[in-house]
């Protein structure tokens, strides 16, 4: 694997965990499973990365956005 390969494909490791996460805690009826089934202390871990996980969103897509636009695709 190419290091040019994996600088192409991180942005969108980013734009997905970003809108991953941001969909799992802006569902409530997912906040409400996660509040019931998940232990106190990861499902605060989980609250505190909200603005972790709108920030990647936002990086995420600019990132790939720019990387699609301004790159030739390394995968062909």
């Amino acid at each position: 694997m190419e290091l040019q390969y994996l600088d192409f494909i991180f942005p969108f490791f980013v734009l997905a965990y970003g809108a991953l996460l941001t969909f799992v805690l802006h569902v409530p009826a997912l906040e409400r499973l996660a509040e019931t089934r998940l232990p106190q202390h990861v499902n605060q871990q989980l609250q505190a990365h909200r603005i972790l996980a709108v920030i990647c969103l936002i990086v995420g897509g600019l990132w790939s956005l720019q990387n699609i636009w301004s790159q030739s695709n390394p995968l062909f």
